[in-house]
């Protein structure tokens, strides 16, 4: 797969390995993948997944506003990493109060780009959604804030690219159409030859180049944003292995925890709920929810809950990671309707705790110790519930935090839970899981888990930079394609340009037929390479001929000095001409927008 939020990812890596400091930005995320950033506050899986691709730690800048799906009609609301209650379509896309939120996303946007360059933004949804331009932060309108270049991203794989992508540009206003630069096809299945002629022809219908052709790819595992992942996930049983049941919940979350474990070449992890597949596994692991009370009454309904309880009778481990953890405890409780209608379930009864709802949400990160393991783990907290023992009952904690307090509820080896999210990306505790199953165990090659990501995030950026024009990529990035003067360098066009004297009110005609009758003869004088030219200019200025740059005009010879002399600090003297400028921009902020459509 390659989705919009990879191609961000992979642009991010590309930056940083060409000597950038890039960050990822999305103004507005709808995702039920969340992570906590290192100052404990919560964005969304996707920003920080590119963040990591781009070599920087994650920020709510990065994603100021998180929408995380309830239900169908109903989203907690999460402002820069902190919820601010929940909302319904209606009332979220509703114009009364957007403008404060349009001034949030910008701020976010400001301070990113005083700390990054460039910045890799991300949009969501459809520009071609016209009706929703006025409240819209994070698509057309916040690449105008950004003054930011625009490149779409069409799935051929869906079928109608032509009329999507054909739509979607003349569907803008003029002043939007004149941002959208460039146009990436994405997830190509077969011989790209195939489709050279369609490179033509939508360059011809849109006026706008092809940049790219970047093929499907299954070899290449990055987290992916969202649940529709899930499309591609193993859903069965097999022989062999050790099989690891992940319990397909209706509103799973954060199922990047088994990501990890997915890897492990012991382990053979699939999502199911349907009972005779359960029955199968050697251990069951409860995901995180979105809505924990809605889930367990469907688990209750549907039989799954029922055969969990069967499994973990007959020896099967069974483990809850944060919302799952409450599914385990004895009872969940939500007495001000912080998850909905449904105020209080039992639950199945397999630890000793009680959960209660609260207001309050839980983000952070962690360092822990579990059960008396001397290493120290790594994870992330992000819960609305508290969980706490039955009265007059003892629990032996999971994990020790790194600060003193305690996690989890700790039972037997095959019976435990967890509010810490990232737990099973730690080869410690993913051997203790899977000790008990030893006999199934053969030698095996322990993976490094932060190698294993960044060898993907290289061989995602190797995928994309081979089948992208990123000079050309470049040239937008710094302002060249639509430069000083008549527009002198724009994509495939003729035009007659004498750097600083453009005569745009001149009859050029004339001048035009000579050169194209004398074209051959321009293209080999007075040589293939400026050898001759470097050598007398080397003599007359008593240099070596390695201290001669000979370029292809002026605006070349700026551009490739800015290239030389990036990340440093430099003056631009006004008034000059806006070739200079914006070429000197590209050292400094470069300012982007990558979009899907």
């Amino acid at each position: 797969m390659l989705a919009k939020s990879v191609i961000a990812a992979a642009l991010c890596r590309i930056f940083k390995q060409d000597g950038y400091r890039p960050a990822p930005f999305k103004a507005q995320n709808m995702a039920l993948n969340s992570y906590a950033t290192p100052e404990g506050l919560e964005i969304g899986r996707a920003q920080a997944v590119q963040a990591e691709a781009a070599g920087v730690p994650c920020h709510t800048d990065m994603n100021p506003l998180l929408l995380k799906p309830s239900s169908d009609h109903t989203s907690q609301v999460v402002l820069n990493g902190r919820p601010i209650g929940n909302r319904n379509a209606f009332e979220y896309f509703r114009k009364e109060g957007r403008e404060e939120l349009r001034q949030e996303v910008n701020a976010a946007f400001d301070r990113l780009a005083a700390r990054y360059n460039p910045i890799v933004m991300e949009g969501a949804g459809s520009i071609s959604e016209i009706n929703l331009r006025d409240t819209d932060l994070v698509n057309m309108p916040m690449a105008c804030y950004a003054d930011a270049d625009v490149i779409l991203v069409a799935d051929i794989d869906r079928g109608g690219v032509f009329a999507s992508v054909y739509g979607s540009v003349m569907l803008q206003t003029p002043e939007d159409k004149k941002r959208i630069k460039g146009v990436i096809i994405n997830k190509f299945r077969g011989d790209i030859r195939l489709f050279e002629s369609g490179v033509k022809m939508m360059e011809d219908l849109c006026g706008i180049p092809v940049l790219g052709i970047i093929p499907y790819y299954r070899n290449i595992h990055i987290e992916e944003e969202d649940s529709v992942g899930l499309d591609y996930k193993r859903m069965q049983a097999v022989e062999g292995k050790i099989n690891i049941a992940v319990v397909l919940l209706r509103h799973l979350s954060n199922f990047t925890d088994f990501n990890r474990l997915e890897r492990d070449e012991r382990v053979h992890l699939y999502y199911t709920n349907n009972t005779e597949d359960l029955a199968k596994a050697d251990i069951i692991l409860l995901p995180g929810s979105k809505s924990t009370l809605d889930d367990l009454y469907e688990l209750r309904r549907n039989g799954v809950a029922q055969a969990v309880l069967r499994a973990h009778r007959e020896g099967v481990t069974v483990m809850g990671i944060c919302g799952g953890y409450q599914l385990m405890g004895l009872e969940i409780h939500d007495p001000e309707g912080v998850e909905g209608e449904i105020r209080q379930l039992p639950g199945l009864g397999l630890l000793p705790v009680i959960t209660t709802m609260q207001g309050e949400k839980v983000t952070r990160q962690v360092n822990f110790h579990f059960l008396e393991n001397a290493e120290t783990c790594q994870g992330y907290e992000i819960h609305m519930g508290e969980t706490r023992p039955v009265p007059g009952v003892s629990v032996v904690p999971l994990n020790r935090l790194e600060d003193g307090g305690e996690d989890g509820c700790f039972v037997n080896q095959k019976c435990m839970g967890s509010y810490i999210h990232g737990i099973l990306d730690n080869q410690a505790f993913i051997d203790y899981l899977l000790e008990p199953y030893a006999e199934k165990l053969e030698c095996h090659t322990v993976l490094d888990y932060r190698t294993y990501k960044e060898e993907q995030y290289d061989k995602l950026a190797e995928h994309v930079r081979s089948h992208l024009n990123l000079p050309l990529l470049y040239q937008i990035m710094s302002g060249m394609i639509e430069g000083h003067g008549d527009d002198a360098y724009k994509y495939k066009a003729i035009k007659i340009n004498f750097s600083s004297n453009v005569y745009n009110h001149v009859d050029h005609s004339g001048l035009h037929q000579h050169l194209f009758q004398q074209m051959e003869s321009i293209r080999t004088y007075p040589e293939p390479e400026p050898y001759s030219l470097e050598k007398v200019l080397a003599e007359r200025f008593h240099l070596s001929s390695e201290e001669v740059c000979v370029t292809n005009g002026a605006t070349e010879a700026i551009y490739l000095i800015a290239q030389t002399f990036r990340n440093q600090i430099s003056a631009i003297l006004m008034p000059t001409f806006s070739e200079y400028a914006r070429t000197l921009v590209v050292c400094m902020v470069i300012k982007w927008f990558l979009y899907i459509i």
